[in-house]
């Protein structure tokens, strides 16, 4: 009876595991977080430092047989400082974000680890500049309408909260002044389901 019982036991939990793998799943959900921008210069004087940005926006997630593709949309505020012999320049711009990732998922039970990578669009909605005296009007910093970057991400899903750690490399080029530029971040979130099927 015993025998019974835990043959009985490990089946359930192996039906348990596999189907929260194998079997389609769909899910659409909110999120929102902050973010690390950072300018990664080439042959330039300039350094450039972190500095916090917030996201917000909707996430879906399409699953099976342990892979998933996650497209999302997401408005994200980036801020950039750039620092010349101690003199600061600080740029601020929000974007529409829209990365498509994929990836693969484990774990069971409503816990489990994620990973993936895709690209990431992103459209400029608004630019602000606020220039140092020091730099006058030879220099300023513009950030393209439209730009490109590739996504490097985990999380971990605890029941209904996901936390995602993930780091956008930029692709398209930047100008600052006489350098080129690629805007970079790294960004935490935190996303929650509405539909889950």
């Amino acid at each position: 009876m015993k025998k019974l019982i835990l043959t009985l036991t490990i089946l359930a939990a192996a039906f348990t595991f596999t189907s929260a793998q194998v079997l389609p799943s769909f899910q659409l959900g909110i999120k929102g977080g902050v973010n690390l921008s950072k300018l990664n210069y080439s042959g330039s004087t300039f350094n450039s430092s972190n500095r916090a940005g917030y996201l917000g926006g909707l996430w879906a997630r399409v699953g099976a047989l342990g892979f998933n593709f996650q497209p999302e949309l997401y408005l994200t505020a980036k801020n950039v400082e750039i620092s010349d012999n101690g003199t600061s320049v600080k740029a601020k711009f929000t974007s529409l974000d829209v990365p498509l990732l994929f990836g693969g998922k484990v774990g069971a039970f409503g816990f489990g680890g994620r990973f993936y990578t895709g690209p990431l669009v992103s459209f400029a909605i608004n630019k602000d500049n606020s220039l140092g005296n020091a730099f006058g009007n030879a220099t300023s910093f513009n950030y393209k309408d439209q730009n490109f970057a590739w996504v490097f991400g985990a999380g971990v899903d605890i029941k209904n909260i996901s936390i995602d750690l993930r780091y956008e490399a930029g692709l398209t080029k930047q100008t600052f002044g006489d350098s080129h530029t690629r805007v970079s971040l790294f960004n935490l979130s935190l996303a929650v389901p509405l539909i889950k099927i």
